[in-house]
C-alpha cells in the first residue's frame, strides 16, 4: 500500500464542522478577573463568578491537582475547552456543578 502523507495535510485537529457545545450548563467564556476569581458566562447566557480562593488557601492544596492554580501566571491561562474552564495539565472544573450554583446563588465558591 502506497502512502500518501506527503501530499495529505494533517487534519488531526481540525473538526469539520466544529463542535459547538449546546447544553445550558457547557462554558461560552471564561475571564480571569484576579488571582482565583473567575468569570463565566454558560452557553444560555448565565453570567457568575468563581472564587477558588479559599481553595487555593488551604493547606493541603500541594497534594491536590490544583497545586499549580497556586501560581497567578499559570492561573491566568484559563480557557475554556469543550465547554468547561480548563489549564495545561488536564485541570479542568465541573462546568454542571459550577452552572448550579451560579444559577442559585450568582457564585460558585469551592472552599
Amino acid at each position: 500500500m502506497q502512502s500518501n502523507s506527503a501530499t495529505e495535510t494533517d487534519r488531526t485537529a481540525v473538526v469539520e464542522p466544529p463542535i459547538e457545545p449546546r447544553a445550558a450548563w457547557r462554558v461560552r467564556d471564561v475571564r480571569v478577573i484576579e488571582h482565583g476569581v473567575l468569570g463565566v458566562q454558560f452557553v444560555d447566557g448565565t453570567q457568575g463568578i468563581v472564587d477558588l480562593r479559599s481553595r487555593l488557601g488551604r493547606a493541603d492544596i500541594a497534594r491536590t491537582i490544583f497545586a499549580p492554580l497556586c501560581d497567578p501566571d499559570f492561573f491566568a491561562h484559563a480557557a475554556v475547552h469543550l465547554g468547561a474552564v480548563e489549564w495545561p495539565g488536564e485541570i479542568d472544573l465541573a462546568p454542571d456543578a459550577m452552572y448550579d450554583e451560579i444559577r442559585a446563588h450568582g457564585q460558585w465558591i469551592l472552599d
